[in-house]
């Protein structure tokens, strides 16, 4: 008997399977095929809600985008929590929090580079008025200084998704090296005083966050 699903369901539906399917094989060696196989539904039916590969993979972006970045402005609003508390918290979300966990994990194959690209796109594009708006308060509140809140918050996302990209894959004396670097550049930036980010920061690549 063939079962008749709703529109949205039916979508969502092969956005699982594709991006289960992109995780596992890459975007390039996925085919439309591929994901009509895993569905079991007519090439007809894809087509009526996607046009091409492509815009399924904009879906699928945008679908896990839209997750970590509804989790990251709930962080924001979280006043029980310092500004830099916040932007530990909201960092640390978008390298482990829900949905989309298993693609993140592979975007940096070089099957998924297009994917990666519009990934950090996203992203970056989400988070940056979010950063900004907690780079302005501290400021507000005299614990930092910039002329360039929007400017320090675009800096300072594109470092973490850059130079912490394979932050899991170093040894150890490398990562300490790399974190140390990013809380002196980024007090430099905010003109804070040397070591005062130290304790708030830190705990962004090795554990739960400070208290202070």
């Amino acid at each position: 008997m063939r079962i008749v699903k709703d529109a949205e369901e039916r979508k969502n539906e092969i956005l699982d399977v594709a991006e289960r399917l992109f995780a596992t094989k890459g975007f390039d060696s996925t085919s439309t095929g591929d994901i009509l196989a895993e569905v079991g539904i007519a090439r007809g039916t894809l087509y009526y809600h996607f046009q091409s590969k492509e815009e399924i993979m904009d879906a699928v972006i945008g679908r896990m985008i839209g997750q970590k970045l509804a989790g990251a402005r709930e962080l924001a609003k979280r006043r029980d929590f310092s500004v830099w508390q916040r932007l530990t918290l909201m960092i640390r979300a978008l390298q482990a929090g829900e949905g989309g966990d298993a693609l993140m994990e592979q975007i940096h194959k070089p099957q998924n580079a297009l994917m990666h690209q519009k990934i950090q796109e996203r992203l970056l594009a989400g988070m940056s008025p979010l950063l900004t708006e907690l780079i302005e308060e501290g400021v507000a509140e005299g614990i930092c200084h910039t002329d360039y809140p929007a400017e320090v918050a675009e800096m300072t996302f594109l470092y973490v998704n850059t130079a912490f990209d394979t932050f899991a894959a170093l040894g150890e004396a490398e990562r300490q090296r790399k974190m140390t670097a990013f809380i002196y550049n980024l007090e430099r930036l905010l003109q804070m005083e040397q070591g005062s980010m130290m304790e708030v920061v830190l705990p962004l690549f090795q554990g739960e966050p400070s208290e202070k």
